[in-house]
């Protein structure tokens, strides 16, 4: 039986703009088997995970399980887990971590989180234990096969790899959507996901990072903006060859979607302006097109045309052209 990945693969369905969208990330270590929900279906207090989800969920972050590559012993618990909380847009990227008992009082510490304030980027709202994280950067491969087989097929070869070689921070992670890219990866602090990639690539992505570079080849987009967004940023790359993680910012979406037309209602449009930190400015327009081949979103789904955020057109703004 064919799986999504290779479907997906086979179709060259692209890879860009497909990213999920959160600012903020909570990643927090819960060793042991996940099930497809891994926040409420896993060792991780179920009620705390849902209570987690909606108060990140409010605020255009997300919350995510991980764990060390490799076997994974279906044991009763630890006596402490690993907790990372990362901002990823533009000139305000960083990563904090905690060591939090697994107890009352390491699970209070993740309720008292303020998402509200990390939305607006604030580290200097954290109280204690969260510290600044000074060590390699997070590579963070979705391996959850209880939520689509092809991320434990694809992705945890590709973690244990990893790690094995040394390879940076290396975690699995329960899910970054997008089975059908697998294996996927997220890298923080940027925010940066990628697909069908390698162990060779993962390397060279993590590399550019430690430079404050973006690697574009297999990129999906960066979290920090949504589809719109995403397809924008990587569209200007493209064309201007600019890598600097910080050099581009999404300064405004606007839809222009033709709400009178039920054609263009269902494809949407917008105007996505891009920011270089010199001053240029770019306007891209985006369009929503679902003229793909069917391929299901997951093992096991319905084949279905998703639609996908295409580049029609980019053009440098000048200091006289209205935006």
């Amino acid at each position: 039986m064919s799986t999504c990945a290779t479907a997906s693969r086979v179709l060259a369905e692209p890879l860009a703009a497909t990213a999920a969208t959160a600012r903020t990330w909570l990643l927090v270590e819960q060793p042991g088997p996940w099930g497809a929900k891994a926040l409420t279906e896993s060792h991780f207090d179920p009620e705390l995970g849902r209570a987690l989800e909606a108060a990140a969920g409010a605020h255009g972050a997300r919350v995510a399980l991980i764990r060390r590559p490799g076997r994974h012993a279906d044991c009763a618990g630890t006596a402490s887990r690993r907790a990372f909380l990362a901002h990823t847009e533009p000139g305000d990227s960083w990563i904090r971590t905690a060591v939090l008992p697994d107890s009352p009082d390491g699970d209070e510490a993740l309720r008292a989180l303020d998402f509200a304030a990390l939305a607006a980027g604030g580290p200097d709202t954290l109280p204690d234990p969260w510290r600044p994280y000074e060590g390699e950067p997070l590579a963070l491969v979705c391996t959850n096969g209880k939520r689509d087989r092809c991320c434990a097929l694809l992705g945890r070869p590709l973690a244990a790899e990893l790690t094995a070689s040394g390879t940076g921070e290396v975690w699995e992670i329960t899910h970054i959507g997008g089975h059908r890219f697998s294996p996927t990866l997220l890298v923080l602090p940027y925010g940066y996901a990628y697909g069908r990639t390698g162990a060779a690539a993962v390397k060279d992505v993590l590399e550019a990072v430690r430079e404050g570079r973006v690697r574009t080849e297999g990129c999906r987009g960066r979290s920090t903006w949504d589809r719109p967004g995403q397809a924008a940023d990587l569209a200007v790359r493209e064309r201007t060859g600019e890598d600097g993680a910080d050099a581009l910012t999404v300064t405004n979406v606007t839809d222009t979607t033709d709400v009178t037309d039920v054609a263009e209602e269902a494809a949407g449009r917008w105007e996505v302006t891009v920011a270089h930190r010199d001053g240029r400015r770019w306007r891209v327009t985006v369009v929503s097109v679902d003229d793909a081949p069917p391929v299901p979103a997951s093992c096991g789904a319905v084949p279905g045309a998703p639609a996908r955020a295409q580049v029609e057109s980019i053009a440098q703004v000048t200091a006289e052209t209205p935006v």
